[in-house]
């Protein structure tokens, strides 16, 4: 760990994880080179950051590709790595989660069951032969050792998954939302799940603190009012896309110059806010498919 991070402990895991985590998808775009990818990942361990976030479908596969070489020659063990399924039955989840462990090169901390954006979602992972029997299968055999959800649409779909478990004796160990200046007042994420989480010990995983910059679009809030109202609320951490080593320098001075919103100034960026939130317009991951790769490819789910 580095004194030049802030780190929080995620649920009752007692795991001890960066404030900021690295967005996996951005490392496998086209606009940023092998080199780079590696250069980005190694560069935000070094500085502290130790959770690592990435998928089974980012990129067809490259972004896992490229963070598994990044691992490599002794970073494997300075970092917090999470990455996330499609398959919604138990076959398919079991060879999404041994393609990702061969693409990583490693063991996976944190598995979690991506896009939970559908009712169907929970039946389907929950039922006998579903996804959730593959998880606990490689909790058991040591490839993976927590195991979590995701989901970006509604507060009501991610509520029916966790009572789904609850119902079945079971507690997820980190759900993964967006909290951001706009969820605040649409449809949301923090004032309906949160409390939830944090009632069981859940670890709270935090996205799209900028909504993939569409809250940047639309000129109410910078980029650091943004990631410092994420890391203000009680979070175990805040997820964010980089895709530069400019946009890494912006999350890590974004740390550097933490301080928690007073209830004054959290009231003051709200009011700025309120307006343009109330639609869901900059927040085009809960009002349309756009973001829905599992809605666009249907069979990633088996």
């Amino acid at each position: 760990m580095s004194a030049e991070m802030l780190y929080r402990t995620l649920g009752r895991t007692k795991e001890k994880v960066s404030i900021v985590g690295v967005g996996g998808y951005h490392i496998g775009s086209q606009r940023v080179s092998d080199e780079e990818s590696l250069k980005i990942v190694r560069t935000a361990i070094d500085k502290g950051i130790n959770f690592l976030d990435n998928s089974w479908d980012y990129n067809d596969g490259l972004s896992e590709t490229r963070m598994g070489k990044a691992l490599r020659g002794g970073y494997r063990e300075k970092v917090f790595l999470m990455t996330k399924i499609d398959g919604r039955d138990k076959k398919t989840a079991e060879k999404q989660i041994d393609e990702s462990i061969s693409r990583l090169d490693t063991n996976i901390d944190l598995l979690q069951f991506h896009e939970i954006i559908r009712s169907s979602d929970a039946d389907r992972i929950f039922e006998s032969g579903g996804a959730l029997e593959a998880a606990l299968d490689a909790r058991t055999e040591g490839k993976i050792r927590y195991i979590g959800f995701t989901g970006h649409k509604s507060p009501d779909v991610h509520l029916r998954m966790l009572r789904m478990g609850f119902d079945q004796g079971f507690t997820f160990d980190a759900v993964q939302m967006p909290l951001n200046v706009m969820d605040a007042h649409y449809n949301s994420f923090e004032r309906k799940v949160l409390p939830v989480l944090l009632k069981h010990g859940i670890g709270v995983l935090g996205m799209k603190p900028l909504g993939d910059r569409n809250i940047l679009d639309s000129g109410f809030v910078t980029a650091q009012e943004c990631l410092r109202y994420s890391m203000s609320l009680p979070v175990s951490v805040v997820i964010t896309g980089i895709d530069s080593m400019s946009i890494l320098e912006q999350a890590l001075s974004a740390v550097r110059d933490f301080s928690p919103m007073t209830d004054a100034e959290r009231s003051k960026l709200l009011a700025k806010t309120e307006k343009a939130a109330r639609t869901g317009n900059y927040e085009p991951y809960k009002t349309g498919t756009a973001f829905d790769s599992t809605t666009q490819n249907p069979s990633w789910m088996g």
